[in-house]
């Protein structure tokens, strides 16, 4: 079956048995204490370098059976407990294949009131903060340079009818933006032969009110890019979601690069390319899609992980045989499918990813990503 939309060319945390009723609960000093040495176990942690690495192949799921034997229930209730806290807060630093990224640092900020001002102050190489106060109409896109942080002030700054454009650029975070309506040729955020990229807390959205073509991508990833994070952003109300590898001609350039991890997103009423993924390496893991034909698309030999997600109202959660000449391959485990198919013709060798990272179970996806993901929540 071919898409008719889809063309693609262009740890143990202290004494705790059940944290998920503490959080729930009622409001006592006793839970008090013990959300407290919760979220501080989690943030020590996490300063540290990260929690140890969980992929809760236990998670309820519809495509993986249940591996009960794997592990304990007071270890499970432990590892519920240790992702429920370090849900309360957002992370410091990426987490996944843009672990690493620290964009402008500790450069002193400056805030900008003007579309003028924002692009005076994200040119150069120089590590710099930039935060953004208000909403600026933009056409076509603004380049920004190396070793820097874009950062919005509040839930609604940002930037609607172009985006941004990370072209050779390395060491570059963007984060709690409203970027929407981006007329094509421009996408809301384009990354093009960029390494070290971490995109978070932002909501990326247009409308369907018109044709597929009338706006581009939310966000496209190309040309060699390496090194990327997506965590904890919403996209809503598009055809083409996410890009990643723009064509099928291009092998030479992206064989071996294209590794991005997408985690803690939330796809809402976007039709297809969530995300669509070639030659590269992808890590598709505790998202929330809602309303989509075609979810994870690996294709042209791509590697893809998709695990403990969680689909609704989609008709295809992951596909890896579709409009490319040559199919990509998947792993898929712990997903809540929701009723959706998967068209699986290859199974992939991708199944444990190079860096710690900690999976809720699909059973907790929706809660978590529908109140944390976006603009506003930092």
């Amino acid at each position: 079956m071919r898409s008719t939309h889809d063309h693609g060319t262009t740890d143990d945390i202290g004494d705790i048995t059940d944290a998920t009723s503490t959080l729930s609960g009622p409001v006592t000093a006793r839970n008090r204490r013990r959300l407290t040495a919760v979220a501080a176990g989690v943030a020590a942690a996490l300063a540290l370098g990260g929690l140890s690495t969980v992929s809760a192949h236990e998670a309820d799921s519809a495509d993986s059976a249940r591996s009960d034997s794997a592990r304990s229930e007071s270890t499970r209730a432990t590892v519920a407990g240790s992702a429920t806290a370090a849900r309360l807060f957002a992370e410091t630093t990426p987490i996944g294949f843009g672990a690493g990224t620290t964009g402008g640092g500790n450069a002193a900020a400056t805030t900008v009131t003007s579309l003028d001002a924002f692009k005076a102050a994200v040119t150069g190489d120089q590590a710099k903060v930039v935060k953004v106060s208000g909403l600026f109409s933009l056409t076509g896109q603004v380049d920004i340079g190396s070793n820097t942080t874009v950062l919005g002030v509040g839930s609604g700054s940002g930037f609607t009818g172009g985006g941004l454009r990370l072209k050779e650029a390395t060491n570059v975070i963007v984060r709690n933006l409203n970027l929407s309506k981006p007329r094509k040729p421009s996408d809301a955020i384009t990354v093009q032969k960029s390494t070290r990229v971490w995109i978070d807390h932002n909501t990326l959205s247009a409308d369907r009110d018109h044709d597929k073509d009338y706006y581009d991508g939310l966000l496209d990833i190309s040309h060699g890019s390496d090194n990327i994070t997506v965590s904890w952003n919403r996209f809503a109300d598009h055809f083409k979601g996410s890009l990643v590898g723009h064509s099928d001609n291009n092998a030479s350039e992206d064989t071996g690069h294209l590794k991005v991890t997408y985690h803690h997103n939330w796809f809402s009423n976007v039709y297809s390319r969530i995300p669509s993924l070639r030659f590269g390496t992808g890590h598709f893991y505790d998202n929330y899609v809602q309303g989509a034909e075609t979810g994870v698309h690996s294709r042209m030999g791509a590697q893809t992980l998709v695990e403990n997600n969680v689909f609704r109202d989609t008709e295809v959660a992951v596909t890896t045989s579709r409009d490319s000449d040559i199919d990509g391959y998947a792993v898929l485990r712990g997903n809540d499918l929701g009723g959706a198919a998967t068209e699986v013709s290859r199974t992939g060798s991708f199944t444990t990813p190079p860096y710690a990272y900690t999976a809720e179970p699909a059973s907790s996806v929706v809660a978590s990503v529908t109140a944390r993901a976006g603009a506003g929540k930092l």
